[in-house]
């Protein structure tokens, strides 16, 4: 049983923040969650939104809006998981990036759907117990 949180990844808040953005469906969904106080962050996801901030003001208007979301902490077991992730999917002959196996542990260890538009999230699950919602555009 999974937790009524949604770990968004940073490539779901770089479709949806910008005005206009394409994926229609993505945003709607987003609103939902968001009206109904299912949305979580992480800190690897606010570093990644954080770190690519343009100016003072965008930064602090996204610190803003992400720390009213709920946290997901990352604890010392998390980065063993993220490393066992990392280590079992090398076995398997996937490779994907560390940043994206932290977000993954988190999610796992949380209990909570990642929803995202990063296919290494879709190879992660395809081989471990990480619960997605995809929102990759063709």
């Amino acid at each position: 049983m999974h937790s009524n949180f949604y770990l968004l990844d940073t490539s779901v808040w770089l479709d949806v923040l910008p005005p206009g953005g394409a994926n229609t469906d993505l945003r709607v969904r987003v609103d939902a969650l968001l009206a109904a106080d299912q949305v979580a962050t992480t800190g690897m996801v606010r570093l990644e939104l954080l770190g690519g901030a343009r100016t003072q003001q965008e930064w602090d208007r996204l610190k803003d809006y992400l720390s009213a979301l709920h946290q997901l902490p990352v604890e010392e077991e998390t980065w063993q998981e993220a490393a066992q992730m990392g280590f079992i999917l090398r076995r398997q002959g996937v490779t994907v990036p560390f940043t994206d196996l932290i977000i993954g542990a988190v999610a796992v260890s949380s209990d909570t759907v990642l929803l995202h538009c990063d296919h290494h999230f879709d190879l992660i699950a395809q081989h471990l117990p990480l619960l997605v919602e995809s929102y990759l555009t063709t």
